[in-house]
């Protein structure tokens, strides 16, 4: 049997739902192995398909989704609305999401896997591969990362495409320069003020609550051409900033924080949006 492996296809940035951390931003880096006979070009599968072909099926399964572990004991779906969910985390606080079906999937487990979404991607694959390719791997991991980072959830409403969805995320570098130098004591205060977080524009609050034990949550809401979304998470899991959420606007909003603490230094900020990408600040 004859073997073609393509590693660092593609990367996968998702939101999930954990019972202990709550909403969860994810990058992960997809590796793949097809098994099969060889076709009339002498392949197992034309490299110029590969990409193509795959990359289509994890995007419309996974990629810039809200991933939802089904057999987790404190997930209820409605029944009335199958596009709301309502998560219970350990602690006894809430998460609330709602939207349309292909903003979120539900995966086998009470936690998230790498391996389950693997297999779910690897049945989808299957079906769309040539009869001469037999068998399908996928691995999915995380960047190696030297330095602090965090994850971090989002949604933009104004993005015309996945990014819309008010419940997507990346797992992410953060690299923020004094003076041309490094500082790795300030980038860890942002890895762990960032540290499973959802980050908010204020524009799109649509309204603030206090539970009857106690807990403060916030609820965001908006309409973006793929219909109309809603999350409501507790106020210590957010984060909220005056602007918009993309990472050009992150790194902007770092380095203006960074500023006002180190006035008469010159600050740079790389912040990263997944793997390999991202936006940068200077002051």
């Amino acid at each position: 049997m004859n073997h073609l492996f393509v590693d660092n296809l593609t990367v996968i940035d998702f939101a999930y739902l954990d019972p202990a951390r709550g909403l969860v931003g994810e990058s992960w880096i997809v590796d793949v192995v097809l098994e099969g006979e060889l076709d009339e070009q002498g392949m197992v599968f034309d490299f110029s398909s590969v990409k193509k072909t795959i990359k289509r099926v994890i995007d419309e399964c996974v990629d810039h989704r809200l991933v939802v572990p089904s057999d987790y004991e404190g997930l209820r779906v409605s029944t009335e609305h199958p596009d709301t969910l309502v998560w219970t985390l350990v602690d006894g606080s809430q998460i609330r999401h709602q939207g349309p079906q292909e903003a979120f999937v539900a995966v086998p487990g009470a936690t998230l896997a790498a391996t389950t979404v693997a297999g779910l991607l690897e049945s989808e694959l299957k079906g769309v591969l040539p009869a001469n390719v037999q068998g399908v791997r996928i691995v999915l991991r995380e960047e190696v990362i030297a330095g602090p980072y965090y994850h971090y959830v989002h949604g933009l409403k104004k993005h015309l495409g996945n990014c819309q969805r008010i419940a997507h995320g990346h797992r992410s570098p953060i690299q923020i320069y004094r003076n041309g130098h490094r500082d790795g004591a300030l980038e860890q205060v942002w890895a762990k003020r960032w540290e499973d977080i959802y980050v908010g524009s204020e524009e799109d609050v649509s309204s603030r609550s206090v539970a009857p034990e106690g807990t403060e949550y916030i609820t965001f809401g908006y309409e973006a051409n793929q219909g109309e979304f809603s999350l409501t998470l507790p106020r210590s899991h957010v984060y909220m900033m005056d602007t918009d959420t993309t990472v050009e606007l992150i790194a902007s909003h770092i380095a203006d924080q960074c500023k006002a603490g180190f006035p008469g230094e010159t600050i740079q900020v790389r912040a990263y949006e997944g793997v390999g990408k991202g936006a940068l600040a200077i002051r």
